[in-house]
């Protein structure tokens, strides 16, 4: 089994094909079932499943911020 991509909100990743505007890199903006992105060229938005993503990501070309584990760890006993 593949494994799981850590996805981090302000990623800046590359895709393998490009944007119809020409640009290849994208900004995530919002993490869950389906990550959001933003275009770095036109700034449009899109939203992709996981499984979808990962299976077009190419690199990463910038990381976000580390986690915040006291976060993490509130957020997970909430649900």
């Amino acid at each position: 089994m593949a494994e799981i991509v850590d996805f981090r909100m302000e990623d800046v990743v590359r895709l393998r094909k490009p944007h119809p505007c020409g640009g290849y890199e994208w900004q995530v903006v919002r993490l869950g079932a389906d990550v959001g992105l933003k275009c770095n060229t036109c700034g449009h938005r899109v939203m992709l499943d996981r499984r979808t993503l990962e299976k077009r990501l190419k690199t990463f070309v910038s990381r976000g911020p580390e986690p915040d584990p006291e976060q993490v760890r509130i957020a997970l006993e909430r649900d």
